[in-house]
């Protein structure tokens, strides 16, 4: 298969809902930032979820989140909601999509993605496994938590955290 010109494997995506982000989402964040170039963190809508948070108030936590962790290297945080998510790639000429497995099942729902991207636009997916600490972490059982008042602070960066405790009841 032809690799596309204006197509990077040094350029890479990581898409995601981050709603909330969680120490997973930073978690993979991390250390794709450590693999490619420049990375891509891409606020995606998902038709099939109901959001808690406005996608500006995720763009802001992903920065805020991002640059208190100190995570090094070219990282842009965006926002994309028109059309497939490789049109994104294809567009800041990404090679490559990442994304964070936590169990077979996130195995069995990337896969037919992973393959159908891959088709369509000759990008690739990698897909990273979480550190233990954060393998059973997920946006939705931090939204659960929170909304039933519970301590989010082990399972989501500080800024996060403090959005949650603080801003989410001001919003």
């Amino acid at each position: 298969m032809a690799r596309l010109e204006h197509m990077n494997n040094r350029i890479a995506v990581v898409p995601g809902s981050f709603d909330p982000p969680t120490l997973g989402h930073l978690d993979v964040i991390r250390r794709a930032a450590s693999l490619y170039d420049q990375l891509h963190v891409v606020v995606v809508h998902n038709p099939g979820k109901e959001a808690m948070l406005p996608i500006a108030h995720r763009l802001t936590l992903l920065q805020e989140s991002i640059a208190d962790a100190g995570i090094p290297g070219d990282v842009v945080v965006a926002s994309w909601s028109v059309g497939l998510l490789v049109d994104y790639a294809t567009d800041v000429g990404a090679g490559v999509l990442v994304k964070g497995i936590r169990s077979q099942v996130d195995v069995a729902y990337e896969t037919p993605m992973a393959i159908v991207n891959r088709h369509l636009a000759h990008v690739e997916t990698v897909f990273l496994l979480p550190d233990p600490a954060h393998a059973l972490v997920s946006s939705s059982l931090v939204r659960q938590v929170a909304a039933l008042g519970g301590d989010v602070s082990p399972f989501v960066p500080s800024p996060v955290a403090r959005f949650l405790d603080t801003g989410a009841r001001e919003s």
